[in-house]
């Protein structure tokens, strides 16, 4: 994946410790990454055991002014963010350069709609995980835990999809009607080639 210009990866149904520790190492050697769906990045084990994971996770804060942070993303953007952040020596020159290579995403944002987007096979859900194990959907944490954007995401990502759809219809038609003049062409040059 190194020396691309830049990378866009779709997230939805990776493993999310998987997915962070190979765009943390892509990171660190100048690899640009984009990172959209997050709302469908995957985390091993049940809803449950997850959700209360973060819920004591929430309680860590410092006493004096909890303003000071740990700070709690509620957006699964910025939840993968801090994965990555984790497995980055972030608060040295070199760390905090890798972490302006990285921007994530909930959704499709329109101006990465038209790019190819990746996904890493090692990472992948259906290919790494047992079957039968319980899983837990990113957005779904996120929305139980206190994200309040889920149904505006779903709803643009909808938009996306039938778009997507359509405009992959027109370019069937389109790609069937100029097989059709080539082939109509072809039969009119083979007739006049014989006179």
């Amino acid at each position: 994946m190194v020396f691309e210009k830049v990378v866009v990866i779709d997230a939805r149904d990776h493993i999310m410790g998987r997915l962070a520790s190979t765009v943390a190492k892509e990171l660190l050697q100048g690899q640009k990454v984009i990172i959209t769906r997050c709302e469908g990045i995957v985390v091993t084990g049940s809803l449950l055991r997850n959700k209360m994971t973060f819920l004591r996770y929430l309680h860590k804060r410092t006493n004096t002014k909890p303003s000071h942070g740990p700070h709690h993303y509620r957006a699964p953007s910025r939840m993968l963010y801090r994965v990555i952040r984790g497995m980055i020596p972030h608060k040295t020159a070199r760390g905090t350069a890798a972490l302006a290579r990285l921007r994530v995403f909930e959704g499709v944002p329109t101006e990465y709609n038209k790019m190819k987007r990746m996904v890493l096979p090692h990472a992948l859900r259906v290919l790494r995980h047992t079957p039968g194990r319980k899983y837990t959907v990113l957005g779904h944490l996120a929305d139980e835990v206190g994200w309040k954007h889920k149904a505006t995401v779903d709803a643009f990502e909808a938009k996306r999809i039938e778009d997507g759809k359509k405009y992959y219809e027109t370019k069937v038609a389109a790609g069937k009607a100029a097989a059709n003049k080539k082939a109509s062409n072809e039969a009119l040059n083979a007739e006049l080639a014989q006179f």
